[in-house]
């Protein structure tokens, strides 16, 4: 996938048009299903069983039915259940509407379902908000119609990942700018957690940091918005450092690991235009190709040659500004 989304290929696919799909061609659970998703709905879903039984908004709202929502969200009764967490016609994780429209890329259905008041940051059972899951499944129209509504751009703490980690990941530029426009963190929030009120964590790894991940995967645009945005150079993150620990696994620091992963130069003058410390690599000459752990290393010549030059220029022993653990 290229910085901006877009798939290559040399003709476009032909123009097959998909049939409307509304809430009554939708078939019943199976019966090989019916068991696990009864358990599902006893497990998770906000109402007894037999109020759940009636799955037509939730349905409406996986195939884009917008008339049927409409029609629903005339009746009080329906109108109370717009933020109820339920098993639909074809899903396993009980969700909300609005997670549903949001994760099929149903653009309108998600604007109107928050016209008639869905909450934007309700999580699943995974903790994943529909921001999230619009992300995830490259919806930008969706991501857009959620941050403007107040959506929280950093996602949910119950969840492992965040929607900036993620565009950063496949390369998505565009959904990254929207993220960022609305104030998205660009640097990994050491609060972060299973238990932000116990302890800030400490950072052993880089593989949390968007930075790092858009460096693996080569996305230089990605790469190029987090500095801009103000994502710190040297490790992406807000809280305390182990450089000992980040030494043993797979990069000392973000210009270590644009070097070892083979990154074309851009990637070294981009870390390094943004105040990036050369002294962090701990090593300063070619690495032969010798492997590091489990990483191989593959240094490009210009970017070793950019770094060097960096390092020969930069204060004598200085190693960091604020000198983290």
């Amino acid at each position: 996938m290229a910085d901006g989304g877009d798939l290559d290929g040399d003709d476009d696919p032909p123009n097959i048009g998909n049939p409307v799909v509304t809430v009554s061609d939708l078939s019943g659970t199976s019966p090989a299903g019916r068991n696990l998703k009864e358990w599902l709905q006893e497990q998770y879903c906000d109402k007894p069983l037999e109020q759940c039984d009636d799955m037509r908004l939730h349905n409406a709202a996986y195939v884009g039915d917008l008339d049927t929502l409409h029609s629903l969200l005339q009746e009080n009764s329906f109108k109370r259940r717009i933020n109820e967490k339920s098993v639909w016609c074809c899903g396993w994780l009980p969700c909300t509407p609005l997670r549903i429209a949001a994760t099929a890329g149903h653009s309108d259905c998600v604007a109107f379902l928050i016209s008639q008041g869905a909450e934007v940051d309700l999580v699943d059972v995974k903790g994943q908000t529909a921001l999230y899951v619009a992300v995830v499944n490259g919806h930008l129209d969706c991501v857009r119609i959620l941050l403007e509504a107040g959506a929280d751009p950093n996602g949910s703490r119950h969840h492992r990942s965040t929607p900036v980690y993620h565009a950063s990941r496949v390369g998505r530029v565009d959904i990254l700018k929207e993220l960022i426009r609305f104030d998205a963190d660009v640097d990994v929030d050491h609060q972060l957690g299973p238990r932000p009120l116990f302890s800030a964590r400490t950072l052993s790894s880089l593989v949390v940091c968007p930075l790092y991940i858009s460096a693996t995967y080569h996305h230089l645009g990605c790469f190029r918005v987090l500095l801009q945005a103000g994502a710190d150079p040297d490790y992406n993150y807000t809280g305390p450092v182990c450089r000992e620990a980040l030494q043993r696994g797979l990069a000392a620091c973000l210009l270590d690991a644009v070097l070892r992963h083979g990154c074309e130069p851009a990637f070294v003058e981009l870390l390094l235009e943004h105040g990036a410390n050369p002294n962090l690599v701990p090593w300063d000459e070619h690495p032969n190709l010798e492997p590091v752990g489990r990483v191989r290393l593959r240094v490009e010549p210009e970017a070793l040659r950019l770094y060097q030059e960096a390092r020969s220029e930069w204060p004598f022993g200085t190693i960091e500004k604020d000198m983290p653990i």
